[in-house]
């Protein structure tokens, strides 16, 4: 079997020295098909992946009406909460794990008076964030419930941030100076930086910068640490006009985040937002029927389009500028099986089967996929590098050419041509021995 599958490919490649200008169209037009879905591919893979697999349908966003119908969008409730409604279910603690965020930004002052201060962005919130969302660490670890309560000074810093201003040396134990406050290091974490950044969808960073630091929320709501994030007042657009005013209106800047391990935790926690909602309702803050959501990653990535749209529709025209190359691959196959009509009739007189035909030119069509394959791989790569013409700079870099992308890069051609081929091997096939061996 072997022996013979060999002998199909020294006849492949005769065949195909014998007829360059058709074989370099071939490989060129699957090359140039291939490159192109797969540059698209690679984008599309990087932003519609799952960023926490492992957690992804046990984490969930709680959504509350604090606007009412007049206000919404499409009936939705807001993508975030207001201070009032995001304590209110901390208080209740109804879920296995809970934690509230929103977005800092605040300037470090490093250690060397030589050096200028720079802007750090991260958040504040609780330290269950680390436990639900799997944040690896390198130095240390979260801080725990008792510094949440306690309102206490310490941070957690990512790896990059630490490396900038300790030299990579473990930190935990020194201070950090931030907004001219002092914050005690209790950790520091790995390279870690999902994405899309399913956790702060509300303030558009999906695909941003890793996140530099981290302190508790308790202590960033005392001090007074107002928000680098959005902060959505709704149809009035007024915030307050001082800081107890904002913490008590109806403005949203808040994500919420809880973790539920069953279907019983996620129904008995829905039923308990709808009874928050009806509980406002009697008290008069709201005069509509409660309107909440409770949504995990994978809904809340789709509620919130993470997928850019320009990913979706570049692969689209790319996958149709393929089946265009294929279509012309089939053509050129067809010619050039056809123009071997006297060979075939001449083969099948001496003896040699349809399947021997079909074998043979598959094997030929094979080769033609794997070097289109090669150079669609050159081309890939240097699609690459043109990948920001097209797409964000920030979602641009997301995409790479690896190992797994290779592969299908090379499986994808020598499919899609074998795929291509079958029409005019059978064609080619169905050549009758006796018509050509008379009119030759």
């Amino acid at each position: 079997m072997s022996g013979m599958f060999v002998h199909n490919l020294r006849l492949g490649t005769g065949s195909l020295r014998r007829n360059p200008l058709l074989t370099v169209l071939m490989i060129m037009s699957i090359g140039f098909g291939v490159a192109a879905s797969m540059v698209t591919y690679a984008v599309f893979r990087a932003v519609s992946g799952d960023p926490i697999p492992q957690k992804s349908s046990q984490l969930f966003v709680p959504q509350i009406d604090n606007r009412g119908p007049q206000y919404n969008r499409h009936g939705e409730p807001p993508d975030a909460l207001n201070y009032t409604d995001a304590m209110a279910l901390m208080r209740a603690h109804k879920a296995v794990h809970q934690t509230l965020l929103f977005q800092v930004g605040l300037s470090v002052m490093p250690e060397d008076s030589h050096r200028m201060p720079f802007k750090a962005l991260g958040y504040a919130t609780y330290g269950d964030f680390f436990t639900m969302f799997d944040v690896p660490f390198q130095y240390g670890s979260a801080w725990g419930t008792e510094q949440d309560e306690a309102r206490e000074p310490v941070a957690v810093i990512s790896r990059t941030l630490n490396q900038k201003l300790f030299g990579g040396e473990n930190s935990v134990g020194r201070r950090i100076t931030l907004d001219d406050r002092q914050y005690r290091i209790v950790g520091v974490t790995e390279n870690w930086d999902p994405k899309p950044r399913f956790f702060d969808m509300f303030s558009g960073n999906a695909y941003a910068e890793p996140s530099q630091i981290y302190v508790p929320f308790t202590y960033a709501i005392d001090q007074r640490i107002d928000t680098y994030g959005n902060n959505n007042c709704g149809s009035d657009g007024k915030r307050g006009d001082d800081w107890d005013s904002w913490l008590r209106g109806e403005c949203v800047w808040i994500s919420p985040w809880v973790e539920l391990d069953t279907a019983e935790q996620v129904q008995a926690y829905k039923q308990f937002l709808n009874g928050y909602a009806e509980e406002q309702r009697r008290g008069g803050r709201f005069n509509w029927a409660p309107n909440n959501r409770l949504r995990d990653v994978h809904e809340w990535l789709d509620y919130e389009h993470a997928v850019p749209p320009e990913s979706r529709i570049s692969l689209s025209l790319a996958l149709g500028f393929l089946v265009i190359c294929l279509v012309n691959t089939i053509g050129l196959l067809l010619a050039k099986f056809m123009r071997r009509a006297p060979e075939i009739g001449v083969r099948r007189a001496l003896g040699a089967s349809r399947g021997a035909i079909y074998r043979q030119f598959l094997a030929e069509a094979g080769m033609v996929g794997l070097a289109g394959g090669c150079l669609g791989l050159v081309l890939t790569g240097l699609g690459m590098l043109g990948i920001g013409l097209v797409f964000e700079p920030q979602i641009a870099k997301l995409a790479h050419l690896d190992f797994s992308l290779v592969l299908l890069t090379l499986l994808l051609a020598v499919t899609a041509t074998v795929l291509a081929a079958f029409y005019p091997t059978w064609r080619a096939a169905q050549i009758q021995p006796a018509w050509q061996l008379k009119s030759n």
